[in-house]
């Protein structure tokens, strides 16, 4: 491996809440947490629209832009790619820059509107060596860590049930089902049963979306997991950890984390500097996927981890799809949500009969 690794860029965009931007701008993000990192270089960046690249690589002095990730991957013999692109470009874009000898990926989240394609993508980096991260970035925040050490420390007794509240499922629920999984040490998912409903036209990035729902599950070592999602998904709390002798959560506003236990009399505040939507936390996660590579070990976010709170999401559709619970491992490749939609037995039309 040479002294500097050279860094790639698929999808540059605009800057979040600029004109005509579309996204949050992460590829700047991850510009950001790169150019803190010593023995890393940012060597080239490609994007279907011309004035976007160049604009990126003006402000992040990238050398090399092209308009075809393809040509990039095949002239700069980068070391490391990052994906900030839309959803269902990912798997495609994953593959291509494993196929093109690159060491390490990091792609932004949700995996992919598959879980076909997840698991494809997964796999086929694994079987190259190539080390594959998708951006779970929350991993990384105070509040989070926090909460988790609380619960080691036994703050709650045994640990019965996590629950947490979105907006959706795939977009942002990928999020809370992986701090989900973070809580509970990786364990996987055993089975899964939910609803969703989907009575108005609803995308982010690209994707269908339901209206809401409600996702319950159990993981292999007994604990449950329950997520809610839209409508009526503002249950007064983000993240919830049930214990056997009290409560953790986690909230938007201030105050951030607070603790419900034997030892005083109400809601005990734990002190945080940090908040769940902080930049840092992308600089660290950048940070952690480089040491990764380095040292060979495998970072926190790992594709296998990620693929865990995907198979939960995608597991919720199958079970709205057979009206029942869901034994894992998932064994159906497609969005049983979008095939509902597609064959209109899901959607506004179908909501109105």
């Amino acid at each position: 491996m040479a002294d500097k690794l050279r860094v790639g860029f698929i999808g540059c965009g605009r800057p979040w809440r600029t004109e005509g931007a579309t996204g949050f701008g992460m590829a700047y993000a991850h510009a950001d947490g790169y150019a803190d990192i010593p023995d890393v270089e940012l060597a080239a960046c490609a994007d279907i629209v011309e004035e976007n690249a160049k604009a990126f690589a003006e402000k992040n002095k990238v050398p090399a832009v092209y308009t075809n990730y393809h040509e990039m991957l095949s002239k700069e013999k980068l070391d490391i790619v990052s994906i900030c692109t839309w959803p269902h470009l990912h798997a495609t874009m994953v593959i291509d820059s494993a196929r093109a000898g690159v060491k390490a990926i990091h792609c932004e989240k949700p995996m992919a509107p598959t879980w076909g394609e997840s698991l494809q993508m997964a796999r086929f980096c694994e079987e190259r060596g190539v080390q594959l991260t998708f951006n779970h970035q929350r991993r990384f925040l105070e509040p989070f860590q926090r909460a988790k050490q609380l619960l080691k420390e036994g703050a709650i007794g045994e640990l019965k049930r996590i629950e947490g509240a979105c907006a959706d499922i795939f977009d942002w629920g990928t999020h809370w089902l992986d701090m989900f999984f973070f809580y509970n040490d990786e364990t996987p998912p055993e089975w899964v049963i939910g609803q969703i409903d989907s009575r108005r036209e609803h995308k982010v990035f690209g994707v269908p979306l339901e209206n809401q729902a409600i996702c319950d599950f159990q993981f292999a070592n007994g604990v449950r997991g329950l997520l809610f999602t839209g409508a009526g998904s503002d249950v007064g709390f983000a993240n919830r950890l049930i214990g056997s002798k009290g409560i953790i959560e986690i909230h938007w506003d201030q105050p951030v984390l607070r603790l419900m236990n034997e030892k005083a009399a109400g809601w005990q505040i734990i002190e945080t500097k940090e908040g769940l939507h902080d930049h840092v936390a992308i600089k660290r996660a950048i940070a952690d996927l480089v040491d990764a590579l380095r040292t060979g070990r495998e970072p926190e976010l790992s594709a296998r981890r990620a693929l865990h709170a995907t198979e939960v999401i995608f597991a919720t559709y199958e079970s709205s799809r057979r009206r029942g619970r869901v034994d894992m491992p998932l064994d159906v490749y497609d969005s049983a949500f979008i095939t509902m939609l597609n064959e209109g037995v899901i959607g506004p039309k179908a909501s109105k009969s």
